[in-house]
C-alpha cells in the first residue's frame, strides 16, 4: 500500500534530506546531495527500490509522532500489546560526512523489533555488492558507499540487511548509516547518543536566533525550520522540495523534479528570513542568487541546482513505476530551458530588499542588475512560457508584464534610495508605459478583473500577486475586483485552484489539486483590501492542512482530504510564513498599513 504524502516527516543535516513514513520507514534518502542519483526510492515504486524499516514485530495500536521542539529530531512511539517504543530519527549535523542515526529506546513492557535495510543507489536501478567488515556493514556500487553500523545482530538475504532485537523500558539501542565517496576511506565511528545532543544543541542555537514573536509564532518557526532543512550549506541555495515526481493528479503525468533552486522564489525566501533574523542564511541565498544569474543575461534560467549548476536535462526513469503508478518518473526539469520573463522582476525585488534590510551587495551586483534590465528593456514585449511553466504555446502572460513592471520600479527605487547610477528619467518612462500596457490589454473592463494572458477570458491565481508586488494599490477597485472574480471562479472548495486546468492552457490532462501557495496569497489580498476576519479564517484552514508535524505539500484535494506534490514544498511554507507577518502586522496596526509600491509585507532590519 503506498504510505500518503501527509504520512512523511522530513529529516535534514542542511546537506541533503530524507522523508521517514509514520510508518518507521526511510523511503526517499538522497545521498550526498539533494539532486543525486544515489538514493533510496520506494517513495516512487515499491520497497525492492530501496528502504530502511525499523517497527515493532506485532501489531502497533497507536502512533504518534513529534518533532523535538525547535528541531528537525523526529520522534514516532509505537504503542503495542507487548508495550511501546520510541523510535528517534535524526541526520548528524557535522559538516565532514552524511550521517543518519536511528534510535529505539524503549517507553514500556518488552517489545521485539524487525529492521529491514534494502540498499539501492542511482533511483533504485542498482544493486550494490554487500559485505560485512570488522566493524561495519558495507555497500558499495560505482562512485557510491553507505555503511551500516550496530551492536545488535544483524544478517544479510542477498543486498538487504535485517535484524530483530528486543527493547525493554529505559533501554536504547541505535542503527548509524553513513554514506561517503566510494573512493574515500571509511568514515570513524560516532557514539549515537554524544551526536543525538550535539545534533539537538545546533538545532536549538539556530531556533533561539529567531525573533518573530507575532501570532502563530509555533507555526511560522517550523516553516522557518523547514526552509532551513531544504537548505544547501554549502552554497545557501535553497530547493523547491527534497523529492521529485510525487504527482498533482493521482495516476497522471503532472509528476516533475523540485529538487532545485526557483528564481521566482527568492524575494518570498529572502523575506521570510529576514523577518525572523535569519541574516546569514538571508545573505547566503542573495549570494547563491548573484552567482548563479552571473553572465549573459540572454542566458538566465528560472531555475538552477544547489551549486548553480544550469544543466538539468530532464529524463524519465521507465524502470520506476512511479507514486501510486503515477507516470512518468522523472529526474532533471525541461522548465529549466524556458523563458519566463517574471524571474528578472523577481531578481530585482530580491536586490532591493536586500538593500532595503541593510544587506548591501558588492558593486557587480548592481552591474548585473543593469545587464539584466538592459535586456528586458529589448524582450519584455515577447511571448513566454509563465510563472506555471506551461508546456504549451508562449502566450502575452499578464503576471509575467507585471513583473517585468516591478523590475524597473526596483530599479527606480534602487537608484535613488541609494544613490546607483542608471538611466532614472528612461526607466521611469519605461516602467509607466508598461503599466498602461498591462491596464490595457490585460484588463477585463466589463467583467472587472485581470485575465490569465492578453485577449484570454480565463483566471490565473497568480494576479493575486499585483497589489503584494505593489503593481496597483490594494484599495483599486481592479484588485478588489480580480478577487472576487478569483473565488468565483478558481475556489469551488473555499481554497484557489491554480488556473482552470480543464481549459488545458498546458497541454496536459485535466485534474490538479489546489495550489497552497496561491491559497495563502488569496489570504494576503483578502486582509490587504480591508476582509480581516475571511482573510484570517483562510489562513487558520490552511493551518489545519498541515500534516501532524506541521509540514505542507505543494497542494491539496478538498475532495480526497491529502496532499498532492512534491513534499514538504518550500513555496507553500515561505507563503505560510509571510502571511503570518501580514496578517500579524495589520493586526497590530489595522490602519496604520502604508503603500509605496514595494510588497507589503514585514521586513526586519539589521542591527547598525
Amino acid at each position: 500500500m503506498t504510505t500518503l504524502i501527509e504520512d512523511y516527516a522530513l529529516i535534514s543535516n542542511c546537506c541533503t534530506a530524507a522523508l521517514v513514513g509514520r510508518n518507521g520507514s526511510i523511503d526517499w534518502l538522497c545521498l550526498p546531495r539533494f539532486d543525486s542519483g544515489a538514493c533510496f526510492t520506494a517513495l516512487l515504486g515499491e520497497p525492492e527500490h530501496g528502504r530502511w524499516l525499523i517497527r515493532p514485530a506485532a501489531d502497533v495500536k497507536q502512533t504518534r509522532r513529534s518533532y523535538r521542539d525547535g528541531t528537525l529530531i523526529l520522534e514516532t512511539e509505537f504503542e503495542t500489546s507487548e508495550g511501546a517504543v520510541k523510535l528517534i530519527d535524526f541526520m548528524s549535523m557535522t559538516d565532514q560526512y552524511t550521517e543518519v542515526v536511528r534510535m529505539v529506546e524503549g517507553v514500556s513492557g518488552q517489545v521485539k523489533l524487525n529492521m529491514d535495510l534494502v540498499i539501492r543507489f542511482d533511483y533504485g536501478l542498482i544493486v550494490p555488492w554487500v559485505w560485512q567488515t570488522e566493524h561495519c556493514w558495507q555497500a558499495t556500487a560505482g562512485p557510491d558507499t553507505v555503511e551500516l553500523r550496530t551492536d545488535i545482530p544483524t544478517s544479510r538475504e542477498t543486498a538487504s540487511i535485517k535484524a530483530e532485537f528486543t527493547v525493554t523500558k529505559g533501554q536504547r539501542k541505535s542503527f548509524v548509516l553513513t554514506y561517503h565517496a566510494s573512493h574515500h576511506a571509511s568514515s570513524p565511528a560516532t557514539n549515537p547518543e554524544q551526536t543525538l545532543d550535539q545534533t539537538e544543541r545546533a538545532w536549538h542555537t539556530w531556533s533561539d536566533r529567531c525573533t518573530y514573536d507575532g501570532h502563530w509564532k509555533d507555526q511560522v518557526l517550523r516553516s522557518l525550520l523547514t526552509l532551513k532543512a531544504l537548505t544547501y550549506k554549502p552554497t545557501g541555495g535553497i530547493v523547491a522540495a527534497p523529492t521529485t515526481s510525487l504527482p498533482e493528479q493521482p495516476g497522471g503525468v503532472r509528476n516533475w523534479d523540485y529538487r532545485f533552486c526557483w528564481v521566482r522564489d527568492a524575494t518570498f525566501t529572502l523575506n521570510a528570513l529576514l523577518a525572523a533574523n535569519y541574516q546569514d542564511e538571508a545573505v547566503g541565498w542573495r549570494e547563491w542568487l548573484l552567482r548563479a544569474v552571473a553572465g549573459d543575461p540572454d542566458d538566465l534560467q528560472i531555475m538552477y541546482g544547489i551549486t548553480g549548476v544550469r544543466r538539468l536535462e530532464e529524463m524519465e526513469l521507465d524502470w520506476l513505476p512511479g507514486y501510486g503508478g503515477a507516470t512518468p518518473v522523472r529526474a532533471g526539469n525541461a522548465a529549466s530551458k524556458q523563458f519566463q520573463l517574471d524571474v528578472y522582476g523577481e531578481i530585482m525585488d530580491t536586490m532591493h530588499l536586500a538593500r532595503c534590510a541593510g544587506l548591501h551587495p558588492g558593486p557587480h551586483a548592481w552591474e548585473i542588475q543593469k545587464a539584466l534590465l538592459g535586456f528586458l528593456e529589448t524582450n519584455w514585449q515577447n511571448p513566454d512560457e509563465g510563472i506555471w511553466e506551461i508546456r504549451g504555446p508562449r502566450r502575452q502572460f499578464t503576471h509575467s508584464k507585471v513583473m517585468v513592471w516591478v523590475a524597473f520600479d526596483r530599479a527606480i527605487k534602487d537608484a535613488q534610495r541609494f544613490g546607483l547610477d542608471g538611466p532614472v528619467p528612461h526607466w521611469r518612462d519605461l516602467r509607466d508605459t508598461i503599466h498602461a500596457h498591462i491596464c490595457d490589454k490585460g484588463f477585463d473592463a466589463q467583467r472587472n478583473t485581470f485575465v490569465q494572458y492578453f485577449g484570454s477570458s480565463e483566471l490565473d491565481a497568480s494576479l493575486l500577486l499585483i497589489p503584494l508586488v505593489g503593481f496597483l494599490a490594494p484599495d483599486d477597485p481592479r484588485v478588489s475586483g480580480t478577487v472576487e472574480a478569483i473565488e468565483r471562479e478558481l475556489m469551488p472548495d473555499g481554497l484557489v485552484l491554480r488556473y482552470a486546468s480543464e481549459t488545458k492552457i498546458d497541454n496536459l490532462p485535466a485534474g490538479e489539486g489546489t495550489f497552497l501557495p496561491c491559497s495563502f496569497w488569496m489570504a494576503d489580498n483578502l486582509a490587504l483590501i480591508g476582509r480581516h476576519k475571511e482573510a484570517e479564517a483562510l489562513f487558520e484552514r490552511l493551518l489545519a492542512l498541515r500534516n501532524d508535524v506541521g509540514l505542507l505539500a505543494e497542494e491539496y484535494d478538498p475532495a480526497s482530504k491529502h496532499m498532492r506534490g512534491n513534499f514538504p514544498q518550500a513555496l507553500t511554507h515561505m507563503a505560510l510564513i509571510n502571511t503570518a507577518l501580514l496578517l500579524t502586522r495589520l493586526k497590530n496596526k489595522p490602519s496604520g498599513h502604508s503603500h509605496d509600491g514595494d510588497r507589503p509585507v514585514a521586513v526586519a532590519r539589521t542591527k547598525g
